[in-house]
């Protein structure tokens, strides 16, 4: 399975809002846009932190004042949406299922435990139907890619979704975290329930 550099990703967001709306009336209202600085970020409604490398995105995110910026948005009520390395950024704990603890820089945001390459390295990466019931969504086509997983979750956090009896969705507050990649697949469901949570934090 390929990795998207940030301009594809961002480029395949805005194909899903094209798609979504594209003879329907209920699809994705919204533009789309790459940020990189803290000034960028500041400008936002909503923000999808999405897959890579969590520890090097914190890092460069901790450098450039990125990181800051992001924690005080979601404080002020900011929706985000953490996908793969983007929920072990939200976490307040993180470690490797083989090496253990990991320093690395987290938002601690997001009541959770999680454990980083849950289901494999790179070579077990998967796909696999699951609901997300809580959301409305009653199946959807999970792409696993070196996925975390939730091993543990605070009072005020509720499950989305369970892959194999592992916590692999999450919802907070303003936080909504997946352990797979939504973006990879053409069903903006999941996507839309987001960009509402948007919408109605601007209301």
């Amino acid at each position: 399975m390929a990795t998207l550099t940030g301009k594809q990703i961002a480029n395949t967001y805005k194909e899903l809002l094209q798609v979504s709306n594209s003879g329907s009336n209920d699809g994705i209202d919204g533009t789309v846009s790459q940020v990189k600085t803290a000034e960028q970020i500041s400008k936002l409604d909503g923000l999808i932190i999405p897959g890579g490398e969590s520890t090097m995105i914190g890092q460069m995110s901790l450098v450039n004042g990125a990181l800051k910026t992001i924690k005080e948005k979601i404080e002020s009520g900011m929706p985000v949406f953490g996908i793969c390395a983007g929920m072990i950024l939200l976490s307040k704990n993180s470690k490797d299922r083989v090496v253990g603890d990991v320093e690395q820089p987290l938002l601690d945001l997001l009541d959770v435990k999680i454990e980083r390459n849950s289901f494999g390295r790179q070579r077990d990466s998967f796909e696999a139907e699951i609901s997300l019931d809580p959301v409305g969504i009653s199946s959807f086509n999970g792409v696993f890619i070196r996925a975390p997983s939730v091993s543990e979750v605070g009072n005020d956090v509720e499950i989305l979704a369970k892959f194999e009896e592992k916590i692999v969705s999450v919802k907070q507050g303003n936080i909504i975290a997946a352990a797979f990649h939504p973006e990879l697949t053409r069903d903006t469901s999941l996507h839309k329930s987001f960009v509402q949570m948007v919408k109605d934090s601007k209301s």
